[in-house]
């Protein structure tokens, strides 16, 4: 299914918006890929300008960064998410989204959906 991300098609004052051109292939979206908890399982699609990228569908351990060093955590759940409420319940692993790791809790700052990778930095309690 496609998604586009265009443009609102109506103005401020009611009135619809004329299109300046046709569609084009680069306009169309992705969907969601939806990375959540669970044996580790990364999938290649292509992109743009003949590259791959690596999502990642789902992920059981975590790069945490702690004064420089980097150590490898197991993810036991999902504590916050403040892009979405729902994500929580649904143990969805986006940038910005708490866990609760081995290590303690920790904030992801990578995008496991556009790099693969779930890396971490661990939070001030």
């Amino acid at each position: 299914m496609a998604v586009r991300h265009d443009r609102s098609q109506t103005k401020k004052s009611g009135g619809k918006t004329r299109a300046y051109r046709k569609s084009r292939k680069y306009d169309l979206g992705r969907e969601f890929s939806s990375p959540g908890l669970g044996e580790q399982k990364v999938v290649t699609k292509d992109a743009r300008g003949s590259t791959q990228k690596s999502v990642a569908k789902r992920s059981e351990k975590v790069n945490i960064s702690v004064d420089g060093e980097v150590k490898n955590a197991e993810i036991e759940s999902v504590v916050d998410n403040p892009a979405n409420d729902n994500y929580v319940r649904r143990s969805l692993l986006t940038k910005g989204t708490i866990i609760q790791t081995s290590e303690g809790k920790a904030r992801i700052t990578s995008r496991p959906g556009q790099d693969g990778v779930v890396n971490a930095t661990l939070v001030e309690e």
